[in-house]
């Protein structure tokens, strides 16, 4: 996933092109429109989109050289989030407010002044939401938004975009969610897009650019269902994934 926030998915990016624009040396590469339609072919071929700040007019595609993804089968809870989600401190929904976790998601933070997402990304993805192939998990305390990530699905993959947390643990939380989500619905891949020490906690690894597009071609051919784990049938299921890590 592109981390954005202090303990989220996009941390850092080295640009690139691959097949989708033709390559300019690895400069932004100016988009008459980005649609869903064209992300999906691009997230497809293993690329992605980012701006260099917030206001930036031009949009680049980016191809790492390593990824970052988190093996499905050995996600690891860190032991102190344990007891958080034990005691059930957040409120946990699925595409309940994803408007609202990629606004939050391209604000400033203390440790990030400006961000990747600029305001043609943020449309863009909203609108791939609304067309039902983005989606996002939000942790809610007092009834008020305080952390969450979203992302990008297509057949037996997620490609994790960005999180962020304004109380502690609150993106930790999501990001378990969304793994037991993803282990329930039988995907096979989840990008991080980049590594992060906050991800590398939850056992997050790189692998060559080669390998990824194997792993991501095998996920593309898979069936795979975002929503066979019912909201109501989360926290269980969490409990559990707690238990074997």
């Amino acid at each position: 996933m592109a981390i954005t926030t202090s303990n989220g998915w996009n941390a850092c990016s080295t640009a690139t092109t691959d097949g989708l624009l033709p390559p300019r040396h690895g400069r932004p590469q100016t988009m008459t429109e980005l649609t869903p339609d064209l992300l999906l072919k691009a997230y497809a071929i293993g690329v992605f989109p980012m701006a260099d700040d917030r206001n930036a007019e031009e949009i680049f595609w980016v191809d790492p050289d390593h990824r970052g993804i988190v093996p499905l089968d050995q996600f690891h809870v860190p032991r102190s989030l344990r007891k958080v989600l034990r005691r059930g401190t957040f409120t946990v929904t699925v595409d309940r407010a994803f408007a609202e976790v990629i606004a939050a998601c391209a604000e400033a933070a203390p440790d990030r002044r400006n961000t990747w997402i600029n305001t043609q990304i943020e449309a863009a993805y909203v609108g791939l939401h609304r067309a039902g192939h983005a989606h996002s998990v939000e942790c809610w305390a007092d009834d008020k938004l305080v952390g969450g990530l979203y992302g990008v699905r297509q057949a037996g993959v997620f490609f994790g975009e960005s999180m962020f947390s304004r109380v502690t643990d609150a993106s930790k939380v999501a990001l378990t969610h969304l793994v037991a989500r993803l282990i329930c619905g039988r995907f096979r891949l989840l990008d991080t897009q980049f590594i992060t020490d906050h991800l590398q906690r939850f056992g997050a690894v790189e692998v060559p650019r080669a390998v990824y597009h194997k792993l991501l071609g095998d996920a593309l051919g898979v069936e795979a269902d975002f929503y066979s784990l019912p909201e109501g049938d989360e926290a269980e299921f969490v409990q559990s994934m707690t238990q074997m890590s």
